[in-house]
This record gives C-alpha cells, structure tokens and sequence, in this order.
C-alpha cells in the first residue's frame, strides 16, 4: 500500500530504532509549536526501539510508512492498542513528510485493525499540535486534560473519541 511518496506496512521489531527516530522528529518538529521547550524535551526524552519492541511483544499493533528508496526509513508510524477497556490509537509522522496523507492512511490502517479486533470505538490524548489532525479524522472532543509522560511531566492534551460504525 502507498501514500504520497511512502510504503505502508505492518510494522515489525526490527523497524523499532527507526520508529524510535521518527517519534523523536515528529516531537521535536512539531511539538515546540504548541508547548514549552522542557515538556517537549520530556516527550521525547528516552524514546528507544526497545520501547516499541516491548509495546509489540505486548500486543500493540504498529504501522509504518517508509520511504519508497530506502525501507529502512521511517517517515511515520501509528499504533493500536486495546487497553483492558479501550481501543486506543496514535499516529506519529516526521516533520518533512508532514501533510502529504501520510498520517491520514497511518491512521486508516490502525483503525482497520481496531475493526477487525472488534473494537467499537477509539479513544486518544490527543497532543494540542494533533487536534486539527484527529477531528479531520473523525474523533470528537470528549474534554481538557493533561496528559502524564512516562517520566511524569505533565502535557495539557484533549481527550477525543471516534465512534466506529458498525
């Protein structure tokens, strides 16, 4: 599957530094546009592929868009979760493949995996910088918060939900 100038697929460990690099340029390129500098570092801050490893060996689904030259290039990747109630789901892209449909078919393949797991619904903290993204998408405002970092830092974020049909 294709987007733009990118291959979809389904992510495997091996991908997992890459997505690592590609969490980290999404954060760092985007994020300083919507928060403070000491809550984007904290984002990326201790972001490896043993994380994403970790997540797959658990269970979560993750999806990649490489670069059409070199496929070990990551130039985003989204996730599916289902957490012990939850669907939940995130979709990451690199600065410079940002707004070419990317993120939009990254975010269509995890959504197609919630379907086939059975799930009804998908719920996010949506970063601020994702707002716009996740309602273009679907999702609906469910209220303000502030999300917690693995490293405690509070991140003021909007809880969303897209109700699947069925």
């Amino acid at each position: 599957m294709t987007a733009g100038s990118a291959v979809l697929r389904r992510a495997t460990p091996v991908d997992a530094d890459a997505i690592a690099i590609a969490h980290i340029d999404s954060i760092r390129s985007i994020g300083p546009h919507f928060y403070p500098q000491q809550v984007v570092d904290a984002w990326a801050a201790g972001l490896t592929g043993e994380l994403y490893v970790r997540a797959m060996n658990d269970g979560e689904a993750f999806f990649v868009a490489t670069d059409p030259v070199d496929d070990r290039v990551v130039l985003g990747f989204s996730t599916h979760r289902n957490d012990p109630e939850e669907h939940r789901t995130a979709v990451y892209v690199r600065g410079s493949a940002g707004r070419q449909g990317i993120g939009s078919a990254l975010f269509r393949m995890a959504e197609a995996d919630v379907r086939t797991s059975g799930g009804t619904s998908i719920n996010i903290a949506a970063s601020i910088a994702a707002i716009d993204f996740y309602t273009a998408n679907g999702f609906e405002e469910i209220s303000r918060g502030e999300h917690r970092l693995r490293n405690g830092v509070a991140m003021a974020c909007v809880f969303m939900r897209k109700t699947l049909d069925t």
